[in-house]
């Protein structure tokens, strides 16, 4: 399978774009393409329903989810809910890109956990007719170490990761069938 990831961070070396990066990982070690598009290397514009062209980033990304199995999405938690360049970035996005698309949601909080940024993405991909997984990954605190070699320190973390991510792809494999 094909799945997309999106960081929606802004930060360099942010800690959702060190977890994500390690879920692409896991997901290819399962093997299968894990694509990792990384808001921060590749802005898009500020979304304008009355643009006529489409910027490179932004056609990239549309291509990218709209060809992607089940897709990803993580973004830090700012003032309790996701980033604004995420959120620009789905808005880009519709029905055709999400639908009936397993969807893993992925939060780094700095305080215990990102509760209310998985929450307010959960609503956003039922309202892009995506299917979110029962599973969700948030890291907050202490939990946000890692290692040299990309991995999380926390071995709790690792196993999380590994078990929510076994579970995405199970439910992607079952809406692909």
């Amino acid at each position: 399978m094909r799945i997309a990831i999106l960081v929606g961070a802004t930060r360099r070396e942010s800690t959702t774009a060190l977890i994500l990066n390690y879920i692409a990982n896991v997901i290819g070690n399962e093997g299968h393409e894990a694509a990792v598009f990384d808001l921060r290397e590749k802005p898009l514009p500020l979304y304008n329903d009355d643009d006529e062209e489409i910027h490179p980033h932004t056609s990239e990304l549309m291509d990218l989810v709209l060809h992607a199995d089940a897709v990803v999405i993580g973004s830090p938690e700012y003032h309790g809910s996701v980033t604004g360049v995420l959120k620009n970035a789905l808005d880009y996005l519709g029905g055709d890109h999400f639908g009936d698309k397993a969807v893993l949601s992925v939060s780094s909080a700095g305080g215990a956990v990102g509760v209310s940024s998985l929450q307010h993405m959960q609503t956003i991909v039922r309202n892009l007719h995506g299917i979110n997984s029962p599973e969700w990954i948030s890291v907050g605190g202490a939990q946000r170490q890692f290692s040299p070699d990309g991995a999380p320190e926390s071995p709790d973390v690792q196993k999380r990761v590994h078990r929510a991510v076994s579970s995405f792809l199970r439910l992607a494999a079952k809406l692909r069938g």
